[in-house]
């Protein structure tokens, strides 16, 4: 099995340059945040990028593969995190969030309090993050509730 992690490993590292170039054709329109356009993509490329690296490096000798449910467990997180990228324009970055940090948690441990409160300060922990220590330009609710 150390050939299929090697294979991963390249994959990702190839998928990471790919998405790097990409955010490098970006384009910076006149109203940008402190950040800039092209700096979060970029690190996201360069951390999938070195996690490809060390897969790579470190094959391991024997894995384990899921079994079905594993499968169909990281299929739903995945249909919750493409709903997430949907919902984010519509509905805000504070409520979406919450509610996928509330579903993801309750994937990992199924209990209802602990996933609304993970949730909840997942969400106001990352927007307090992102608005006012990289001064990014989050709407926060829905445009409904905001006028």
């Amino acid at each position: 099995m150390i050939k299929s992690d090697r294979i991963l490993g390249l994959v990702t590292i190839l998928v990471a340059l790919a998405y790097i170039a990409s955010a490098f054709q970006i384009q910076a329109s006149f109203l940008t945040d402190p950040v800039g356009s092209k700096t979060f993509p970029i690190l996201i490329g360069a951390v999938a990028a070195l996690c490809g690296l060390v897969i790579f490096a470190r094959p391991d000798p024997d894995p384990e593969w899921p079994e079905m449910s594993g499968w169909l467990r990281l299929a739903l997180a995945t249909a919750v995190m493409i709903g997430y990228a949907y919902g984010l324009k519509p509905f805000g970055f504070v409520l979406t969030t919450a509610l996928a940090g509330a579903a993801l948690s309750w994937m990992i441990q199924p209990r209802i309090v602990a996933a609304i409160v993970t949730g909840v300060g997942l969400s106001a922990i990352l927007y307090a993050i992102f608005k006012f220590l990289l001064g990014l330009g989050l709407k926060p609710w829905p445009a409904a509730l905001t006028g």
